[in-house]
């Protein structure tokens, strides 16, 4: 769908308040109109040239409007002398813009919670995107340029698009409404100026299209800019270690000039659209007023009829300017729309069956059979030929050297990945063939690299969990030997552990998200290097939580520390994406083959 026509399709939602909107809109027009014409009354007095009619015309119709405000007004210098009749004609004018600008009020107090409201729309559906796309999607996009088109775009949108909607809606019936005047008060001198706001508009229309494009280039500038942020932010304590501040300030800076630099050429060009618009303008009424001068000359036009039509034409120049305005800001805001429907139709790759079957309890085993797995754009599998069987209870460990695969085939069962080949068993049942919520609900993931959130810590540990209450959350960190280090924190349960849980040690964090996983109470545990990264005593408290989270649990451990999972009911060694070796620790001892190798490698 044409990014414009998506954008407008938002407004559906709405329709109550743009209809108020467009009713005050054409209102606005309509009294915007009439006010033209009201000032020749005005006119006639002033100058002395208000023609005096003695009888009423027997009807009214649009012809003779004209000589029924004659009539009156002529009543009136009758009765009550020139200077009354200057105030009702000048009353009338006051009327008339009152009520203008009345509408034009109403009009934007419908129209500003539909704008919000769309930016609303679309940053949700954008963040809900995010939720639900596949992890492989973030590993090909840059997490920074992703914020920028969340953030810095969806603004854009407002600011280029939707601010100007109003003027979409009502600058045109302006235009019209003004052009049907000039050409009811004089066709021949209307047509004579037609030639140049054609060539005014073909002018914007060329210069729009460059706008469009030049601003595609500097939203994804700025993306890239803010993507450097982020990564300076996060890796904050390895530029300040390796003296880097100088490199990534000059790498910086040579990034934001580039992007001053086309950010200033494209203001440029969006700023020529105001006054090209207004000097085209200027030399439109130039030709209206030599042209005009012959018409009055000639007897065609009398002079407050004239300068009722110069009125017209200026009233058409100001909603032109706008209108040209919103033109280029829209082909601006188009290139912002089009980055951020690049998200909104991202494929989600993992998707969930119309008739996806409901499971609640996992009760017999996990089968992979013949399990083939490539990453998007890899040339070589990520896993190859895989078979295995893991039994309910039994607690399985997947060593072996950096990129063999383990993570990855862990990452299969939850479905963050959807396999190439074969498939994978849960119950006899093809996981393709579950709810995706439901597939999940029976796993626990406690990952290497502590994932919680700016929040408190009881809200980090119910994360997910609805209803869980504070007897809950406490006896989960208890079990995770957390409850002692929590109440020493200043607020307990309720204090915030900041972002990332900066406030917290590695072992501190590590025993929050086993908390977590205690909480959910998963039939299944995925234990992904859950104590590689932590010091020996850090290790010996994680490592006694966990032990007692897998009790009765089917556990699939990653690990590279190998007297961690000695103890497991099976050992699977994996190498380049393949499973070697299988079999308990001393069975694969006295086969004296990989495992032997690396367990004495460790041990030396």
């Amino acid at each position: 769908m044409n990014p414009f026509l998506r954008l407008v399709s938002h407004l559906k939602n709405y329709k109550p308040l743009l209809v108020g909107t467009l009713v005050c809109n054409l209102l606005m027009v309509a009294f915007s109109v009439v006010s033209i014409p009201a000032i020749i009354p005005f006119l006639n007095i002033l100058l002395d040239q208000q023609p005096m009619v003695t009888q009423a015309p027997s009807s009214i119709t649009l012809d003779n409007i004209k000589d029924h405000v004659n009539f009156l007004l002529s009543q009136i210098i009758q009765e009550s002398g020139k200077r009354t009749a200057l105030a009702y004609a000048l009353g009338l004018v006051l009327v008339l813009y009152f009520l203008k600008n009345f509408f034009r009020y109403l009009s934007q107090f419908f129209l500003s919670p539909v704008r919000n409201g769309v930016v609303r729309d679309i940053r949700q559906q954008l963040y809900d995107k995010m939720l639900a796309l596949p992890l492989a999607y973030f590993s090909e996009e840059r997490k920074g340029d992703l914020l920028s088109r969340m953030s810095v775009d969806v603004q854009e949108v407002e600011w280029s698009i939707l601010n100007v909607l109003e003027s979409i809606i009502r600058e045109p019936f302006l235009i019209i409404g003004a052009f049907v005047f000039m050409v009811y008060v004089s066709p021949s001198m209307t047509l004579a100026v037609l030639g140049l706001l054609v060539f005014t508009g073909l002018v914007i229309g060329r210069i729009g299209k460059v706008l469009k494009r030049q601003s595609k280039d500097v939203q994804e500038r700025l993306g890239n800019l803010v993507s450097m942020m982020e990564e300076g932010i996060g890796g904050l304590r390895i530029i300040k270690g390796f003296n880097a501040e100088p490199f990534q300030s000059a790498h910086f800076r040579r990034e934001n000039n580039d992007y001053r630099r086309m950010l200033v050429r494209l203001l440029w060009r969006r700023d020529l659209s105001s006054p090209l618009t207004e000097f085209l303008g200027v030399a439109t009424v130039a030709v209206l007023i030599w042209y005009g001068y012959n018409e009055v000359e000639r007897g065609l036009l009398t002079v407050p009829t004239f300068f009722a039509l110069l009125l017209a034409f200026f009233s058409m120049i100001e909603p032109a300017k706008k209108f040209a305005s919103a033109y280029y800001n829209i082909q601006k805001g188009m290139a912002a729309m089009e980055r951020i429907d690049s998200i909104r139709d991202a494929d989600l790759r993992i998707f969930e069956k119309k008739n996806a079957k409901s499971i609640a309890v996992f009760e017999d085993k996990l089968e992979l059979r013949n399990i083939d797995f490539a990453y998007a754009n890899s040339n070589r599998p990520a896993l190859e030929s895989i078979n295995l069987v893991i039994p309910k209870g039994k607690i399985v460990a997947l060593i072996g050297t950096s990129g063999a695969g383990k993570s990855t085939l862990a990452d299969l069962l939850p479905r963050f990945h959807d396999v190439t080949s074969g498939e994978i068993l849960l119950d006899g049942t093809d996981i393709r063939d579950y709810r995706l919520h439901d597939l999940r609900s029976l796993m626990g993931i406690v990952t290497q690299e502590p994932v919680l959130f700016n929040d408190t810590i009881f809200n980090n540990i119910a994360f997910g969990i609805t209803g869980a209450t504070q007897t809950d959350v406490e006896q989960a960190a208890r079990i995770a030997h957390a409850h002692d280090f929590i109440l020493a924190t200043p607020e307990g349960y309720q204090t915030n552990i900041g972002d990332r849980g900066v406030k917290l040690s590695g072992g501190q964090r590590q025993r929050l998200t086993i908390a977590r996983a205690v909480l959910a109470n998963p039939p299944i545990l995925i234990l992904d290097e859950a104590t590689s990264a932590l010091d020996s005593e850090s290790e010996k408290l994680v490592q006694d939580a966990l032990d007692v989270l897998m009790k009765n649990r089917t556990s699939i451990v990653i690990a590279h520390r190998l007297s961690t999972v000695q103890h497991a009911d099976e050992i699977v060694v994996m190498r380049d994406g393949k499973i070697i070796e299988q079999g308990s620790h001393e069975e694969l001892m006295q086969r004296g083959g990989e495992y032997g190798k690396l367990v004495e490698l460790q041990s030396f």
